[in-house]
């Protein structure tokens, strides 16, 4: 099985994209925080891909910014790539079926 559920910051705003077929896309970066403390008593953090299509995608850019809570559920991704010294990459993303927002918004006066 294949599933994961990943809650986390937005590191920055999504930004929506479009495939050479239309498709919308973006992908954003989850800081996750653990739950432990390091060695200097502080908590640290993983940064997790995610990448979002179609209606998925274009909900998450036009209602969430950078800092928003949000949790993805998706199923984890890899893929290698070759950069541009052709050094491989190896890229492991979550890969989203639904996303929910968690952060709630304040009522400006």
């Amino acid at each position: 099985m294949n599933q994961s559920v990943v809650v986390g910051r937005l590191v920055r705003d999504p930004e929506l994209k479009t495939t050479d077929n239309g498709n919308p896309v973006t992908s954003v970066t989850l800081a996750v925080p653990r739950n432990y403390k390091n060695i200097d008593g502080e908590y640290e953090s993983d940064f997790i891909s995610c990448v979002l299509w179609k209606g998925i995608a274009e909900n998450t850019v036009a209602y969430c910014k950078k800092g928003d809570l949000i949790a993805v559920k998706g199923r984890i991704q890899s893929r290698v790539y070759e950069d541009n010294e052709e050094h491989k990459k190896y890229v492991m993303e979550v890969i989203a079926e639904k996303v929910s927002f968690l952060s709630s918004k304040k009522k400006e006066d």
